[in-house]
């Protein structure tokens, strides 16, 4: 098994609190995209980024100083959004950091496919932004097939916790003979099902941190998980679309 979960646009270092065990595996790739952005203009790559003028001035003086190899911080420590937050690595026992080392993946526009402690430096790239580069109309085409069949070299089953924007780089070019099962999660109001983003990547990170507190590593066990009040719901699920509630029944 292997568990796919999207990045965080907000990302920090740490060089301390665990070791970087190696670079990562689309290394070469990414110095190609940093070298495409460093050409870039700041007003470009302010459009690129779509931020503000604060964001933009800290990602250019970080993409300036870039420096892949060194002072590196393990990616699982390395972004800062909701879903890392309530996976909580850095309070994880050694064995559930071993199984998250093992079977989870971090999809990346800028280094493609990120094991936990594959070292990383502060970047901001988005798979869906729109940066043409080497011959490729965009990041979906830079990567093309390349993610998914590094998935599938290593396992038959993938489990998606990530967005769309991200899973839609791995599940079209997945071979047939891989299973790819996506958890959704909603909230029952009024006899509809609503999926919230912050509620989502909440439940996506809390997940990440169940499977590894019990060391899943079966499929069908992954129904089990009923924490922050949610529920499997196996009427409206089938076998590639695992669907958890909670709220009204």
């Amino acid at each position: 098994m292997r568990i796919i979960i999207a990045p965080a646009k907000k990302m920090n270092m740490d060089t301390d609190s665990f070791a970087v065990e190696a670079l990562p595996r689309f290394l070469q790739d990414a110095g190609q995209l940093k070298e495409t952005m460093q050409a870039m203009s700041g007003r470009e790559l302010q459009a690129l980024w779509k931020c503000n003028d604060a964001i933009a001035r800290l990602n250019m003086e970080r993409l300036r100083d870039m420096d892949l190899r060194r002072n590196l911080t393990p990616a699982i420590l390395a972004y800062e959004g909701i879903q890392y937050r309530y996976m909580a690595p850095g309070v994880m026992e050694a064995g559930q950091l071993e199984y998250l080392q093992d079977r989870l993946r971090i999809l990346s526009g800028f280094y493609g496919l990120l094991r936990p402690f594959d070292g990383v430096t502060p970047y901001r790239l988005e798979m869906q932004a729109r940066l043409s580069v080497g011959g490729a109309k965009d990041l979906y085409a830079f990567w093309g097939s390349r993610l998914a069949e590094l998935l599938a070299a290593e396992t038959d089953f993938v489990l998606n916790l990530a967005s769309r924007e991200y899973s839609s780089a791995v599940e079209p070019h997945l071979p047939s003979g891989v299973r790819f099962l996506t958890c959704s999660f909603g909230e029952r109001k009024g006899g509809k099902i609503i999926e919230k983003g912050t509620l989502c990547k909440m439940a996506r990170g809390q997940m990440v941190r169940w499977l590894a507190e019990h060391d899943i590593k079966n499929p069908g066990d992954i129904r089990a998980f009923s924490d922050l009040d949610y529920r499997f719901e196996p009427e409206l699920s089938s076998q590639d679309h695992f669907i958890f509630t909670k709220g009204e029944k």
